[in-house]
């Protein structure tokens, strides 16, 4: 089942995202999530009216989707990003592509044109996943980011809403 995200789910997402963080390149941010950090970002998707959607088996958080604003400014609205990611072992049984695409329709919904995959350069899996999607490589940012001693290149894939 795919809902929006809930006050009570921060905990479990919390342990969702720190998974990725803490070990492995997919994220280049190096920063455990607190609950209080989980609550703050549902509040924000809310406030800004994004999608922060789980999804739930049996009563478990097993996935996250959620999408923001790519860039500030006014300029940028129709112009959206998503974050993906299951809980790790979770086989996805098109779970991941039931996630990107009720980012995606809710994002249309709300007017966005179109929506930013920014991809590891380490993460091979999500880019091939990104292309079944339907997105496009647009850019590799060399060296974008730097985790665990190293620096990793950022690949920017476009799709058209």
């Amino acid at each position: 089942m795919i809902r929006p995200a809930r006050a009570a789910d921060a905990p479990a997402l919390a342990a969702l995202l720190n998974h990725w963080i803490l070990h492995t390149a997919v994220t280049f941010n190096p920063v455990p999530k607190t609950t209080a950090d989980i609550l703050a970002m549902i509040a924000d998707k809310d406030a800004a009216e994004h999608a922060f959607l789980v999804a739930e088996d049996a009563g478990t958080v097993i996935g996250q989707a959620s999408y923001g604003q790519f860039r500030g400014g006014a300029g940028y609205r129709t112009c959206m990003e998503h974050s993906i990611s299951l809980l790790p072992g979770t086989p996805s049984r098109g779970l991941g592509r039931a996630l990107l695409t009720a980012v995606e329709d809710h994002a249309r919904a709300t007017g966005a044109h179109q929506m930013i995959a920014g991809v590891s350069g380490e993460n091979p899996d999500g880019q091939a996943f990104h292309a079944r999607m339907g997105y496009a490589h647009i850019a590799t940012v060399p060296q974008a980011g730097y985790k665990f001693g190293r620096f990793i290149d950022l690949v920017l894939m476009q799709k058209f809403l």
